[in-house]
């Protein structure tokens, strides 16, 4: 297939696309995400297709909000809105309990949804556009670098995906930090670009990693 090339400006048009589901890598201020309609299975599976991802590793979802998170999560402690509060939009991925709206997929069968809100207004505007969550992964083949820009993208997606928005280098250039708010205490998952200090200062108290 063709990669179609989109700018910044042009996320009505990657909103279409990903409506059609089709598959369309966006950027973040962490990494470049491939992102897929999480509400359509089948743009779902053809996410883990593209990238040679098991389908037995769960995917989180880019959020516009904690109004879109209550649309796909259940029993959502007072703390995640208080993290979402400093950290959002920002590098913080927080694991909470699904609700079951998604597709199984999307969590991998599980009962647990990682949910996070990007740090670029381009993916941002493509999210609210759509309406709804991206399932998003990072946008490269399985156990290869993450990418950093558009071109990074193309080098090892090109031609396997629809479409990729070039908003520029990432500004972080790491993944988003994980934090399971399903346990206690909360547990850091993944250290990414969010500090687990940061995290304590927030809360009042240790989390574990």
């Amino acid at each position: 297939m063709n990669t179609q090339y989109l700018t910044s400006g042009d996320a009505a048009q990657a909103a279409e696309l990903l409506r059609q589901g089709k598959l369309v890598a966006l950027p973040t201020e962490t990494v470049y995400g491939l992102a897929a309609d999480a509400a359509q299975e089948q743009a779902v599976r053809a996410n883990y297709d593209a990238k040679g991802r098991p389908e037995a590793k769960p995917l989180n979802v880019l959020v516009d909000g904690m109004a879109m998170v209550e649309a796909v999560c259940r029993d959502i402690p007072a703390d995640a809105y208080q993290l979402a509060e400093a950290f959002w939009p920002g590098p913080l991925t927080m694991i909470l309990w699904g609700n079951g709206t998604l597709p199984p997929i999307v969590p991998a069968g599980g009962n647990t949804q990682g949910v996070r809100c990007p740090d670029h207004p381009d993916t941002l505007a493509v999210i609210k556009a759509l309406g709804r969550p991206l399932a998003c992964p990072s946008a490269n083949l399985s156990g290869q670098p993450s990418p950093r820009s558009a071109g990074d993208v193309l080098a090892q997606l090109g031609g396997r995906i629809d479409g990729v928005l070039d908003g520029g280098p990432c500004s972080v250039g790491v993944e988003s930090t994980i934090l399971d708010l399903t346990v206690a205490p909360y547990r850091i998952l993944r250290q990414g670009g969010l500090l687990k200090e940061q995290i304590e200062t927030v809360l009042g108290r240790e989390v574990a990693s």
